[in-house]
């Protein structure tokens, strides 16, 4: 479950607060798992990204044994906004309405972490140098995790397309991975972004519609449900491990203040409790950010995934609509006797377009199904060994200190 990238972080003081400059380089990293079926043929990872305030700068790298790419290894920079245009002009292909398309990545988010620096500034004079200093550290290991989750979710979305037998070879993803100039610009973001918003019109009018007729999306509502709510009590979770060690970090500047002011035989003594909770902010630390990339955040992908499935389901809905149409208006045609041909020829056309959209959505739910259950299994194994991992470091550690104790 791990693997090596490389990143260069930057984050520039004046323009994103005061977070320093930072480089993180060679990064063991843990990634959200979605068991993909991997295919040699086109390998896709991002090896390098540059942060800076919201912007995300990634590198997408290639590498291929299909003849349609130019090259066998390239690399090509990339940005959120270009991201989600590929999301687009899949979801835009008639083509493709048969198919599940991957959720496009979540636009890069560090208010988060940025409010809490902010606030650790304003409280800076209420805290010892030693606590202000732990708790900034924490800080930035937050904003360093949710730069990560970043990076993760959009190579997903990659790894997902290049896994699928269609996707992998559509002509804009290839485009996306292979033009080495910049494929995005303002006109185009403002175009998508109003496209989606008139789609997202059209389409809550369409499911009033068309809300009679029958499609089997009764297991995705319940599904998605329960996922959502397992999703906020996961993020309840992982911030109570947040919080827990933001509280060792004040516990443990606290015995180290009392320890510098106390020349008694309990000095020693002071010290190692205070050593004791720095290190079980580290793990309490790691315990949350274990929860939040092998869970959490799987949760909030498949959040996504279960609303792109059904779209999936709305197409088919869509088109049967068309098609029944096309029966009405055949049948009116032949009451008239008028434009009896072009009649048959429409319904016969929307017929074979909703025959072919339930043969592909069928398999591509069954994948679905079949996918979820293998991600969250794994997911579910990895996450319980980490448990345990920390749990028995927790107990190391404080019969550790209870020894060192006691032997003194």
């Amino acid at each position: 479950c791990y693997y090596f990238m490389k990143y260069n972080f930057l984050c520039n003081r004046k323009k994103s607060g005061p977070f320093p400059k930072l480089f993180f380089s060679l990064s063991q990293l843990r990634s959200v798992s979605v068991d993909l079926n991997h295919d040699t043929s086109l390998l896709i990872d991002i090896p390098d990204a540059l942060c800076e305030r919201d912007k995300v700068k990634f590198t997408v790298h290639t590498k291929t044994t299909l003849s349609s790419f130019q090259k066998p290894d390239f690399s090509v920079p990339r940005q959120h906004e270009d991201f989600i245009w590929l999301h687009d002009t899949l979801v835009e292909t008639e083509e493709y309405a048969g198919l599940i398309i991957p959720p496009a990545p979540p636009k890069p988010d560090f208010e988060g972490p940025r409010e809490k620096m902010h606030k650790l500034g304003e409280g800076e004079a209420t805290m010892t140098k030693e606590e202000y200093t732990k708790m900034k550290q924490e800080l930035e290991a937050e904003y360093l995790a949710v730069f990560k989750k970043t990076v993760q979710v959009h190579e997903i979305f990659l790894q997902r397309l290049s896994s699928h037998p269609i996707l992998s070879k559509d002509r804009n993803f290839q485009i996306f991975l292979e033009y080495d100039q910049d494929v995005s610009c303002k006109e185009k973001e403002c175009k998508g972004n109003v496209w989606r918003f008139l789609q997202n019109m059209v389409k809550s009018a369409d499911e009033f519609l068309i809300s009679g007729v029958k499609q089997e999306k009764t297991f995705l509502l319940d599904y998605y449900s329960k996922i959502k709510d397992s999703t906020a009590k996961a993020e309840k979770m992982t911030r109570s491990h947040q919080n827990i060690a933001e509280d060792y970090i004040r516990i443990s500047s606290t015995l180290n203040s009392i320890s510098a002011d106390d020349s008694t035989a309990n000095k020693k003594h002071l010290e190692k409790l205070s050593d004791l909770f720095e290190k079980l902010r580290k793990v309490e630390g790691r315990v949350a950010s274990d929860q939040e990339l092998k869970l959490t955040e799987l949760l909030r992908y498949y959040m996504r995934d279960i609303q792109a499935a059904k779209d999936l389901l709305y197409r088919r809905a869509r088109s049967l609509a068309d098609y029944e149409n096309s029966n009405k208006a055949l049948d009116k045609a032949r009451l008239k006797g008028k434009d009896v041909p072009q009649a048959e020829e429409n319904q016969q056309h929307c017929l074979q377009k909703f025959d072919k959209l339930s043969e592909s959505g069928k398999k591509e739910l069954t994948n679905f199904k079949g996918r979820r259950v293998m991600a969250f299994r794994k997911n579910l194994i990895e996450m319980a060994e980490l448990e345990i991992k920390h749990a028995k470091n927790n107990a190391t550690l404080l019969q550790g200190c209870i020894d060192l104790i006691n032997n003194n």
